[in-house]
This record gives C-alpha cells, structure tokens and sequence, in this order.
C-alpha cells in the first residue's frame, strides 16, 4: 500500500515521511511548501507541490500513485493568527480537510490518519488529561481541530473509513539537523530564543509528571480490517519543565 502524507515537508510531516520509509512503508507526499522544506525530504519520495483544497490534483495524485491511506498533517496552526484570520483557518483546516475526505472516498482509500492537537481541550482544570477529558477548545485553531475529528468519525462510519485521530501536546526534537523545527511559536525555538536574548526559558506550572507514551497507528491501521473507527490521542505529553531539563 501506498500512504500519502499531507503537509509531509514540515517538522512533524518530514519525521513521519522518514520513520514510515524506514518501516519499510511506501510513501508520497503532499505539500504547497507554505511552510514545509523539500530538502526535508529523502530524494527517493514523490512530492506533489499543492493544496488539500484543489480537488483536481488530488484526484490525479491517488490514481496516479496509487494511494491506499492518507496521513493528514497539512493545516494552519498559529493559535493567535487563527483569532486574527478564523475565515482562512476554517477554510483551510476544515474545507480542506472536507475536500481531501471526498477524493479519499471517491478513489476508495481505506485508511486516514488525522493529526489533530491538544488545543482540541482548552484549558482542562483537571491533573491528567484523558481522551474522555471534555473537548471545550478557547480559539478557531482549537475548533478547526475539533470539527475535523467530527468530520473524519463522521465520515469513516459511512464509508467504511479506519480512522484514527491523533492529539499532539508539546512536539520536540529532530533526527537531524536539516529536519528542525523552525516555527517560532514552538517551544524548542522559543526556548532558544529566550537563551539567546539572556533570559531564562518561561515554565508555566512545572508539577505535571508527565511521560510520553507515542502510539504506532499507521502500522495498526494497515494490519487491521475490517477498520474502525479509532478515537483516541497519540499519547501523553511531556511538560516543558522537563524538556528544558533535557
């Protein structure tokens, strides 16, 4: 089977591309290079340049690769520039998104993997966050995340889909040093830029214990049928107290 990762040259995409080739997985990738670097990527993975939104392309891009299952990472994600822009962040992570499922059942792919986030929450005033912790998302970021995971269970339990949604806290590291992670508003780089400027990194609350625990779900998906409909978060996340202390 062939997996095509959407948004596959961004910091997370690129590690997914690279941890699925390893596994022996083949994949292609998708990408308007807004945000992403093709020099991410390894030389020997197609990259169809476009968007989630161009329904054309990507009716050629499944028959033309023959794509059997979709990782969906392609989004907007600025939490402030979602409260400045909700129209393009709706546009974007949910008319893409409803896009992207519509060729998904048309060219009879069978799984779709959804990177959806941790902003899904809000602010939870409870010590473990859970995947039945209440989802009461502060910001159109946060929504988009929210209606997505409505749209892709909505849309598995009609079309036969095995889905699954992943929420994501707080994402660090890279494999090597062309794969980092460049976006400003994510914590390695702004941990950075404060030691730069002679300053000490800002810790909000630093007495949440809290180990990581990722799930291999594309390996599950392809070994299970027929599919289900999956529910759940990638893991745990780690508290940036500890990944300072790193």
């Amino acid at each position: 089977m062939t997996w095509l990762i959407t948004g596959g040259a961004g910091y997370i995409g690129s590690h997914v591309v690279r941890a699925m080739a390893e596994a022996g997985e083949s994949v292609a990738v998708l990408d308007d290079l807004s945000s992403g670097v093709r020099a991410r990527l390894p030389q020997d993975v197609p990259l169809v340049c476009g968007s989630t939104l161009d329904r054309e392309l990507l009716d050629r891009t499944f028959a033309e690769l023959g794509v059997t299952g979709v990782v969906h990472l392609a989004a907007k994600k600025q939490v402030g520039e979602s409260v400045e822009q909700p129209l393009r962040y709706y546009r974007e992570n949910v008319h893409g998104l409803t896009v992207l499922l519509e060729a998904v059942v048309a060219a009879g792919v069978s799984r779709f993997l959804f990177s959806s986030s941790a902003a899904v929450y809000g602010m939870p005033d409870v010590e473990l966050v859970t995947e039945d912790t209440p989802c009461l998302p502060i910001n159109p970021y946060g929504e988009t995340k929210l209606a997505g995971e409505w749209l892709v269970r909505a849309a598995g339990a009609a079309h036969s889909l095995s889905t699954a949604c992943l929420r994501y806290f707080n994402v660090a590291g890279a494999t090597r040093p062309e794969m980092a992670d460049t976006g400003v508003f994510n914590i390695i780089p702004m941990m950075f830029e404060r030691i730069t400027e002679g300053e000490p990194p800002r810790i909000f609350g630093d007495d949440y214990d809290t180990p990581t625990a990722p799930v291999s779900a594309t390996t599950s998906m392809s070994r299970i049928w027929p599919p289900p409909i999956w529910p759940w978060p990638v893991g745990w996340p780690h508290s940036r107290s500890r990944a300072i202390s790193r």
